[in-house]
């Protein structure tokens, strides 16, 4: 598959061909779904907790008396009908924790790698390098690359002091490793850009060649 190559300034590029795994019709589809509700799920704290009867604070005098006020009976100020009272049916902690198969996972990446590369929404830049260190070099260079893009995802086998100053900053910019990078990754941010070297290491994990997934 064609992707374009970037030379380090993001002014000039050609087009050069990559072994990514292509798919037919919906092959690996419900593995990019199921690792997609895993990894969100897996963000969820579950820490949520409401006050039942027994446990909420408060008097456990009877409001009024049975008969005679004209309001149905009621034996606490407890109960889940008065301000301050218990919660009826409400969340208690729970583990929303899923479990998810490498394979699995892997499918899933090749998966959200092809469709962002289909799409022309991955690009390749040779390395990140940058003249100076600064916030204002690095921007310059993603907006030759893509002005439009509101979130941009940018991915590099090791990153350089120089590059992480310069890009700490950008509201629009998040930098990842590409031994660590996931499904989740790719599909939550408008633009890819990826090194030379990061795009190999990526391949390599699709390939099988590591088991760092």
């Amino acid at each position: 598959m064609k992707l374009r190559v970037f030379t380090p300034d993001g002014k000039t590029s050609t087009e050069r061909d990559f072994p990514i795994a292509e798919f037919e019709g919906d092959k690996g589809c419900a593995a990019l779904k199921q690792v997609l509700v895993a990894y969100m799920a897996n963000k969820r704290q579950g820490t949520v907790n409401t006050l039942t009867s027994a446990t909420v604070t408060g008097s456990g005098k009877k409001p009024f008396r049975q008969k005679g006020s004209g309001t149905s009976r009621q034996g606490s100020r407890r109960r889940v009908q008065h301000y301050h009272g218990a919660v009826s049916h409400g969340p208690h902690p729970r583990d929303y924790t899923q479990k998810i198969s490498k394979k699995v996972k892997r499918l899933a990446l090749e998966r959200a790698f092809f469709e962002r590369a289909r799409d022309g929404e991955i690009d390749v830049i040779e390395r990140f390098e940058l003249a100076e260190a600064k916030t204002r070099v690095m921007n310059a260079v993603l907006a030759a690359i893509d002005s439009k893009a509101k979130k941009i995802l940018i991915v590099d086998a090791d990153w350089a002091d120089a590059t992480i100053l310069a890009s700490r900053n950008l509201a629009r910019v998040y930098m990842t490793s590409a031994s660590d990078i996931n499904a989740l990754d790719l599909s939550r941010y408008d633009r890819v850009v990826v090194s030379e070297k990061g795009i190999e290491t990526i391949l390599a994990r699709l390939n099988g060649a590591t088991a760092n997934d």
